[in-house]
């Protein structure tokens, strides 16, 4: 991932949910840690890439995705579907139309070390039989990766990433970027796909901010976000202004045209159609003389007109790539060389906290602003108590501050020599600032929390916010500065209160126009028949994602009949398990909670689901069915075939096993094809599958059988 956000504020806070220290939730077995794992990877995954506003590093978001894949590897029983380890990125945002890949723009694995270089040569190199040969290296740019199809040399599209899968239609704004060609020189293929990154040169970037600053708006973080926000503007000439460039880095796809048989031959090939290549691109013979690149490349940052953050690495023959493949995440064939984070000293002026959503306390530092990983940091995380001890940090240290990333900055720790003796040790207030009541730590968690429940006016803000956001009720143009405004005028006091707003409730607050009013109606109004699992999601129950929530919606139904079901009931849903049961039946036994169900309902909130539409019995068309989907489907996303399996009662994983029933297969379905091949898993294609989704169990007969 890359990350970029300058300073802790209303879009950045630093409340449990997610921890950007990985330790927000008490770890009691392996099932609570993948879903706390999950819930956190989510997060942060939708505010990089769809919001454009990241809270952690490169660094803390890779170790929480290492850490949820080996318990994966470990545990399989504990795979689904929607892990962030079976995506490439994150769904795209709803501003554009949605463009679907002609082949996966897959995300890459990390290696940080020399050591770990050669690790994933010597992979290669187990997995081919023989040398991986060659290596084709080019810095790694910091900005917006983007695909642009030409059909007989002329652009006929440009999408984002997105989700790997299908990104974001931005062909009107892409076409303002002069270094993109609409129409290639030469004889082009019949077809083609190429993919590279839209960055915004440092020129351009400190023009920008002149700019934004002249006129009194605020300023870009880094030039990664400024690149990323200019791309997605509703209006091209917006984007036309900005000063936006772009470095080709692959030939993803091609009908027609030469057959050639290495990666930097395909290079050389788009540079003579006219497109933009890295003029640092290099071949190497192998992983030591790659490291030597890396060095050099490290030495030269300044020289530079963009932000790079790394040095990809690839195997330059084309045969040896497709015979390397792909991981459920990544090609085996190339690997991304991530540079240090960079750090500075300055000195730590105060520890204040933050409360989130369900009271945990944070603590952060308040620092002298320092220039740092690109942007002046005045603020960075101490991760919880025990970690501002561990590192003994004391107010008025002089401290070093990483940023890792461009992300949330994080105080690495003190600088002993340059202490003078009036240095202060901290210790975790015993009542909460916010609201007075008294700030506990409960036995075996790391995290302290306030107990002042919903009367902590920053736990309610961040809980209204999780409630209103994209993960919950997603309801449109309710962000921290409207609830806030809602909060201050006394207009909301919890989320119920949401649905009972009116126009001329919202037309006197400041700064807010008649077409925003009539948005945040629309956008309430939709909020008001979200799905029961959406509900389920936004109430900000524990240990209640995404994924329980679905497990939760479509056993139960109804939040009345879930809020009767007792633990043990909660217990026997799969996929739930007696912790999470524990936590759902704690939630609804509350009265305060009992109260907010009633007045949702009161406020045109549904709170059940439709009955499933088909004949009797098609919600247990597929009980004991247990589906692995890999690969691109035609017909259906990911999501949606997970759903239909899903409405009839069948179970999706992520991971091939023994108590797989089948794999169904879609294009590029990478290593779980082998793995279902090696278990005699069956196998079904997509025609199968619907047919299955129609017929049930007994079409599993006609899958092929792996020998």
């Amino acid at each position: 991932m890359k990350q970029g956000k300058s300073k802790l504020g209303p879009a950045a806070t630093l409340s449990d949910t997610p921890d950007p220290s990985g330790s927000g939730k008490p770890d009691s077995g392996p099932a609570r840690r993948v879903d706390v794992l999950r819930d956190k990877l989510r997060y942060h995954a939708h505010r990089y890439f769809a919001l454009d506003a990241p809270e952690i590093s490169d660094a803390e978001y890779d170790d929480l995705f290492a850490e949820l894949a080996a318990l994966e590897d470990a545990h399989p029983e504990l795979n689904s579907p929607d892990s962030p380890t079976a995506r490439v990125g994150a769904p795209p945002s709803e501003l554009f139309a949605p463009a679907p890949h002609l082949r996966p723009m897959f995300s890459l694995d990390n290696a940080d070390t020399p050591g770990e270089l050669e690790e994933w040569a010597a992979r290669a190199a187990r997995h081919l039989g023989r040398e991986a040969g060659e290596l084709v290296c080019e810095p790694k740019i910091d900005g917006l990766a983007v695909s642009l199809v030409y059909q007989r040399g002329e652009l006929v599209r440009a999408a984002t990433r997105g989700d790997g899968a299908v990104g974001e239609d931005i062909t009107a704004n892409v076409r303002t970027i002069a270094s993109v060609p609409l129409r290639l020189l030469g004889a082009a293929p019949e077809r083609m796909e190429v993919r590279g990154e839209i960055y915004m040169p440092l020129g351009a970037f400190a023009r920008l901010n002149e700019r934004q600053a002249a006129a009194g708006e605020r300023l870009f973080a880094n030039a990664r976000n400024a690149a990323a926000g200019s791309v997605r503007q509703k209006d091209p000439s917006v984007t036309a202004g900005r000063g936006l460039a772009v470095w080709m880095y692959q030939l993803g796809f091609t009908e027609g045209g030469p057959r050639l048989s290495t990666h930097f031959q395909t290079l050389e090939m788009l540079r003579e159609l006219g497109l933009r290549v890295n003029p640092e691109a290099r071949v190497v013979p192998g992983p030591r003389e790659a490291a030597a690149y890396v060095a050099d490349i490290l030495s030269r940052l300044g020289d530079f007109e963009y932000q790079t953050d790394g040095v990809v690495i690839k195997v330059n023959g084309l045969a040896e790539q497709e015979d390397l493949g792909f991981t459920a995440r990544a090609p085996r064939w190339a690997v991304a060389y991530k540079f240090p984070p960079e750090e500075r000293i300055t000195r730590l002026r105060n520890i204040a906290i933050n409360v989130g959503r369900t009271g945990a306390v944070t603590p952060f530092a308040v620092l002298e602003p320092v220039f740092v990983g690109g942007a002046n940091v005045g603020m960075a995380t101490l991760h919880n108590a025990d970690e501002v001890a561990r590192k003994d940090v004391r107010v008025g240290d002089y401290v070093v501050v990483r940023r890792a990333g461009d992300v949330i900055p994080e105080v690495a720790g003190p600088v002993p020599g340059r202490r003078t003796g009036e240095e202060i040790p901290w210790v975790m207030p015993e009542v909460c600032p916010r609201c007075g009541a008294p700030i506990v730590r409960p036995e075996g968690e790391k995290v302290a929390r306030c107990t002042g429940g919903l009367a902590c006016p920053s736990r309610l803000r961040e809980w209204l916010f999780h409630f209103a956001g994209r993960a919950g009720m997603d309801i449109e143009g309710l962000g921290y500065k409207r609830i806030d405004q809602l909060l201050n005028e006394g207009l909301i006091k919890g989320p119920a209160d949401i649905f009972f707003l009116r126009a001329e409730d919202l037309e006197p607050l400041e700064r807010l126009a008649e077409l925003s009013v009539a948005n945040l109606m629309q956008g309430i109004e939709a909020a008001r028949d979200r799905p029961l699992a959406r509900l389920l999601a936004a109430l900000g129950i524990r240990h209640v994602g995404g994924t329980v929530a679905r497990l939760l919606a479509r056993r139960f139904g109804s939040l009345p009949a879930l809020l009767e079901a007792d633990q043990e009931s909660l217990a026997a849903v799969e996929g739930v398990g007696p912790i999470i049961a524990e936590s759902v039946a704690e939630w609804a036994s509350d009265e305060e909670n009992r109260l907010l169900a009633a007045r949702l309902g009161e406020g045109g909130v549904r709170l059940s689901d439709p009955e499933p539409e088909g004949p009797p019995g098609r919600g247990d068309l597929l009980a004991g069915v247990r589906l692995v989907i890999t690969g691109t489907l035609e017909t259906l996303s990911r999501e949606g075939a997970q759903a239909a399996v899903e409405e009839r009662g069948g179970v999706v994983t992520s991971g091939v096993s023994g108590k797989t029933s089948a794999l169904v297969a879609g294009e590029a379905p990478g290593g779980k094809l082998a793995k279902a091949e090696s278990l005699g898993v069956a196998v079904l294609d997509e025609e199968l599958f619907l047919r299955l989704l129609e017929e049930g169990p007994d079409v599993l007969e006609e899958g092929q059988a792996p020998e």
